[in-house]
């Protein structure tokens, strides 16, 4: 699935840029969800519906001017087999081996002209317990440039340096901070249906949206074995098996 051009620079760099491999249906159903969630909980109800299945509940996560949809891919079939497809465990694979475990996905929308950065960390801050590191695919669901809140990226050599640095929660406590220096780190713009892939290890960060527009991103994370809490022998969020589904061919 990727060259290897693409994996040294995520070994070496802990990041590559896969593409524009969403195709259009995916694009267009990524969006969807993303939006029918927004509107969702604008009305201050769950969700209309037709999104609901029998048993299913939902509240958002708000952080000041970002929303925050995690493992709702379910509520819509066509982002469902996205996230639990083959296209998504080929990129896996070759970037963390043959097993594939789904771990957590989640829709992140940015409002309009006051979304908010997020705080340099790593995804493995957010586990208190040691883990094999995971893999976050970034999925672009706009044109996403330095004026709407694109990602940025500290690169790391993940095969010589695998500390998970210390995290502190930030003043608001609503997210970790891993970094605070004056490194701006490597920016990434891409056009929608790009995937970036970063480890777990890897600092990362997203500026501001100051558009007009929303920013979207659908963020996928995927790892080599369930992760467990040890207290509880149970799967820290998600631990399903990959692929789900067969993508149509």
């Amino acid at each position: 699935m990727l060259s290897p051009a693409q994996i040294e620079s995520f070994q070496t760099k802990g990041y590559c840029v896969v593409g524009r491999v969403m195709s259009d249906q995916q694009l267009t159903d990524a969006r969807f969800a993303a939006d029918s969630l927004v509107e969702a909980t604008r009305a201050g109800r769950p969700y209309p519906p037709a999104f609901l299945k029998e048993g299913q509940s939902y509240s958002a996560i708000h952080k000041s001017t970002r929303l925050f949809f995690q493992n709702r891919c379910e509520i819509f079939e066509g982002m469902e087999r996205f996230v639990k497809g083959e296209l998504m465990t080929a990129i896996a694979r070759d970037l963390i081996g043959p097993d594939v475990f789904l771990f957590n996905e989640q829709l992140v929308v940015k409002a309009p002209q006051k979304g908010d950065s997020f705080a340099w960390h790593q995804d493995s801050g957010y586990v208190r317990f040691a883990h094999r590191p995971f893999l976050t695919l970034w999925c672009a669901l706009d044109d996403t440039t330095r004026h709407n809140g694109t990602v940025y990226l500290l690169p790391r050599d993940i095969r010589s340096d695998s500390k998970v640095v210390p995290h502190e929660w930030d003043e608001s406590g609503s997210e970790l901070v891993g970094y605070r220096g004056d490194d701006e780190g490597e920016m990434v713009e891409v056009p929608a249906g790009t995937i970036v892939a970063f480890s777990s290890l890897t600092l990362h960060r997203t500026g501001a949206n100051t558009t007009a527009l929303p920013r979207r991103a659908m963020v996928c994370q995927y790892s080599a074995e369930p992760l467990l809490r040890p207290e509880t022998g149970r799967p820290q969020n998600r631990a399903l098996p990959m692929p789900f589904f067969k993508d149509a061919h």
